[in-house]
């Protein structure tokens, strides 16, 4: 177990039962220099400007100048750089599904045309430019950008080293395309197995290593790379049935399992000079007997979250668009209750004017004094400032190829990857494939789209990952195939895969999420292929719950059984390297609740 710094465990014992203390921020909390400017320049700026520095939203298009019919069918605006000088947005985050993110040119071209356009009107203040680069799972930048292991790969290698590096060279890849704020990394424990939304989004199920885990990437984002991060989902989403882009998820630790489980990453974060903490659309009774969710909760954001963490910086909502805060609450209260609950950032309002005519009104009625405005926009400015947004907010376009996707970075990728990949079972020494089969067949399952954010996917729409292993086969003189046969394998496509498997000398099967009752048929698919293979590997690459599901089905003595958490191309390209005996496999299981296998486990040779 790796432990929790001295100073996290203290914050996190008084979490629910110390009272309320001032906890420094960390290297963050000082006014220094051009941050020292931050609240000369709130008090010179109209209500209307200060309001604006409060949303962070979407815009339509892959250039500031192009027109779109979202943008006027959203904002009444057509370009992106119109948004900008209409609603004065004190940030941009970018999706795939808003056309931002085409490649790392265009992006980098993007962010100069919206800085311009802010830095021309309104109060000429740069913009914050967010994703979600969460890497593996949520993934908004594909390729040629550098591709790492997601969290719960990261947290299988027990390397907090390996994920600074990964985070301070991913960050470093994002400030080249003017992106200064990534919205990662996760700091949820998955204390769930049936967690509909987080799973491989996090580090562990152990509170410390997580915690060990977030302060790594958070210093890596931030002192590595130098823009901001945003720790996710406080106060925890890791023990949730229910995903907060649809419904109200109710989390039901009592305030000294929440202070053990729960709040470990984000002390540790706070700890480690985290810029901004997002908030969970999420009801923890304990925390707060009101049942409000946390984004609005007041006793949660401002008692225990600034209080009692002692966090100063920058609190941050997740999508407004979610089913978790919009239940029981108008659009047009949901900004108000926000700011009088401790937030400083609105993200994603499900309609901007509306948002910000209600921030008007409240201080013109005296619901809201212009002091929380002022204060909440001071720490957006500080924020940009300590990030060198504001006195660098335009990047060099002609040189994002000289930093996004070098074959350094990518060495660096592959190389983290080899430690994550995580085998628990290897029968009478299967692996590795040292006399490399003549013939593979890679079984792909799962594909589709990820959760839905509230107007998109959580993440990428993945692959099975079986063309890339297949890909990588054929490089070492496989003749590798690949069968597609769904998240929900029809009883032909099991009997499709069975002949197939006959017919080579080794079958690997990718198995996604087959341990959720609605997957089943891959547990048998596993079964009958167990039946026909000559040798046979099974690869959970997602969860790794999948393990527990097919471990016996594979037979004890017929079926390799592996973890790689992930099916970008870096994870397969590193468990080709383990499956074919170029690397040993260091990686354990981070999680809990694999059944029949512990945490911690790992083989290797």
């Amino acid at each position: 177990m790796i432990p929790l710094r001295t100073g996290a465990v203290a914050l996190v014992a008084a979490a629910t039962l110390a009272p309320m203390m001032s906890v420094p921020h960390g290297r963050g909390a000082g006014a220094r220099g051009p941050e020292d400017m931050a609240a000369r320049q709130v008090r010179r700026m109209s209500l209307e400007e200060l309001v604006g520095q409060l949303f962070v939203v979407p815009v339509y298009g892959p250039a500031a100048d192009a027109p779109d019919k979202r943008n006027e069918e959203a904002y009444g605006v057509s370009t992106p750089a119109e948004v900008v000088r209409r609603f004065h947005p004190g940030g941009i985050v970018y999706f795939r599904w808003t056309d931002s993110l085409r490649d790392p040119r265009q992006i980098a071209g993007l962010s100069n045309g919206l800085q311009r356009a802010a830095l021309g009107s309104g109060a000429r203040v740069p913009l914050l430019v967010a994703t979600d680069q969460e890497y593996g799972a949520v993934t908004r930048i594909g390729p040629p950008a550098t591709q790492f292991p997601g969290a719960m790969a990261l947290g299988a290698s027990r390397r907090p080293d390996l994920a600074r590096e990964a985070a301070a060279i991913g960050g470093t890849e994002l400030r080249a395309m003017g992106v200064n704020w990534d919205f990662a990394p996760d700091a949820d424990v998955n204390a769930n197995p049936g967690n509909p939304v987080i799973g491989v989004r996090s580090f562990s199920s152990d509170p410390r290593l997580a915690a060990a885990m977030t302060a790594a990437q958070v210093e890596g984002y931030q002192r590595g790379a130098g823009i901001a991060a945003a720790v996710k989902h406080f106060p925890g989403h890791g023990d949730t049935a229910v995903d907060s882009h649809t419904g109200v998820p109710v989390v039901g630790h009592e305030a000294k399992e929440w202070s053990e489980l729960d709040a470990p990453p984000f002390a540790a974060a706070v700890e480690a000079g985290v810029d901004a903490v997002m908030t969970g659309h999420l009801v923890v009774p304990a925390l707060d007997p009101s049942r409000t969710p946390a984004t609005l909760s007041r006793p949660l954001l401002t008692g225990v979250l600034r209080g009692r963490l002692g966090f100063t910086g920058v609190v941050v909502t997740d999508s407004l668009r979610m089913a978790g805060v919009r239940e029981g609450y108008g659009d047009d209260r949901i900004p108000v209750l926000a700011l009088r609950a401790g937030v400083d950032v609105l993200l994603m309002p499900a309609d901007l004017a509306a948002a910000q005519r209600a921030l008007l009104a409240a201080v013109h009625s005296g619901e809201l004094d212009r002091a929380v405005l002022e204060r909440a926009a001071e720490r957006v400015l500080r924020l940009k400032a300590r990030r060198g947004v504001i006195e660098e907010p335009l990047v060099d376009e002609a040189r994002v190829g000289q930093t996004v996707g070098t074959e350094a970075h990518l060495a660096r990728a592959a190389s983290i990857a080899d430690r994550t990949t995580t085998v628990v079972r290897n029968p009478d020494g299967l692996l590795p494939l040292r006399d490399r089969p003549a013939s593979l067949l890679v079984v792909g399952t799962g594909g589709g789209a990820g959760a839905a954010d509230g107007a998109g996917a959580v993440g990428t729409a993945p692959g099975t990952g079986a063309e890339e292993l297949a890909a990588e086969a054929r490089a070492r003189g496989v003749d590798a195939r690949v069968l597609g046969v769904g998240a929900a394998p029809s009883r032909e496509a099991v009997e499709g895969a069975v002949r197939a498997a006959g017919d080579v000398d080794a079958v690997v099967v990718l198995t996604c999420k087959a341990y959720r009752k609605e997957n089943a048929a891959q547990v048998e698919l596993v079964r009958r292929v167990a039946g026909a293979a000559r040798k046979l590997v099974v690869a959970a690459a997602d969860v790794p719950y999948d393990l527990g599901a097919v471990a016996e089905e594979a037979g004890t003595g017929r079926a390799a059984l592996l973890a790689t958490y992930s099916t970008s191309g870096v994870a397969m390209g590193a468990l080709a390297r383990v499956v074919f005996g170029e690397v040993r496999p260091v990686g354990r299981l981070p999680v809990s609740g694999v059944a029949g296998f512990k945490l911690g486990t790992g083989v290797s040779w």
